[in-house]
């Protein structure tokens, strides 16, 4: 199985609320793959870097190979 693209790992990073605020309205959604300490610890391959449209809370989620967030700080 291969990993997923970019866009669907967007997709995935869009689909999941704000942890502040509820909201799913975004200012800004980076997908960048993932370091390769990110790697090996998480598994993740893409970090989706968000900030919310609402309240402007700045997360991070970890996106692994089969669309699974590992991480969301």
């Amino acid at each position: 199985m291969a990993a997923i693209t970019r866009e669907r790992a967007e997709r995935i990073a869009r689909a999941h609320a704000c942890e502040n605020c509820g909201e799913y309205t975004y200012k800004k959604l980076v997908v960048k793959p993932a370091s390769d300490a990110i790697r090996e610890e998480l598994g993740a391959v893409w970090v989706a870097t968000k900030i919310c449209g609402v309240c402007g809370l700045q997360q991070e989620l970890g996106i692994d190979a089969d669309g699974d967030v590992v991480f969301a700080s």
